[in-house]
């Protein structure tokens, strides 16, 4: 996938983030999302003890001992403190967190996720997704539409591992913003120029319209 149609997905989960929140940053495409607040102040979250992550450093400042949870460098925005990682999950657990943006392997059709094990692969560890799943009050899912496979990420029945019954509230991909429901998944946003049709084909699961004009 292009990263300027990862920009894209990240720039679209920032209009969904209200001023003030705490929010929690999972692997992947959601680690993009500092970059482009564009003056919105939000509180990123990570779970290896921090509050307030900055923008991105450049080359030139990259400080190994200052990393997220995704192990990637990062800044500490003005007012941002440390903390132990027991204590950060005291804050994930607490239901402190407004809303986690994670990624996915796999989402079915009423918003349940798998984001942790594929399925005859080796297993790093589930890191804080259960807890993510379970404690945060919002889960925004930034993800590609489809996997490296070609395989479509937003299905009618989870064949991974689940990552807890919690749902979540949002999928935003390269192509389309979906909202869950107990009715299943509604497209409420198109965001490039694929066809209805097009889109069908490339999602494992149907979806009502509801489309922002």
């Amino acid at each position: 996938m292009s990263q300027s149609n990862r920009i894209k997905i990240a720039k679209r989960v920032v209009e969904e983030l209200p001023e003030g929140a705490v929010v929690n940053l999972g692997v992947g495409i959601p680690t993009l999302i500092p970059d482009y607040l564009d003056g919105k102040k939000v509180y990123l979250q990570s779970e290896n003890g921090l509050l307030g992550i900055g923008p991105t450093p450049d080359e030139e400042n990259v400080n190994m001992d200052l990393i997220s949870a995704s192990k990637k460098p990062i800044t500490m925005d003005t007012g941002a403190s440390l903390f132990d990682s027991a204590d950060s999950f005291v804050i994930i657990r607490g239901g402190h967190v407004d809303a986690a943006v994670l990624g996915a392997l796999q989402v079915d059709r009423y918003g349940e996720i798998a984001n942790w094990a594929v399925p005859g692969k080796s297993i790093l560890g589930v890191g804080g997704a259960m807890d993510l799943v379970a404690g945060a009050k919002k889960i925004i899912i930034a993800s590609t539409h489809q996997a490296k496979n070609h395989q479509p990420k937003l299905v009618e029945k989870l064949t991974f591992p689940s990552s807890g019954i919690r749902k979540a509230e949002m999928l935003v991909t390269e192509h389309a913003v979906f909202k869950f429901t107990d009715d299943g998944p509604v497209l409420i946003e198109k965001l490039s120029d694929i066809s209805m049709s097009e889109l069908r084909d490339i999602t494992g699961a149907e979806f009502k319209e509801k489309i922002k004009l």
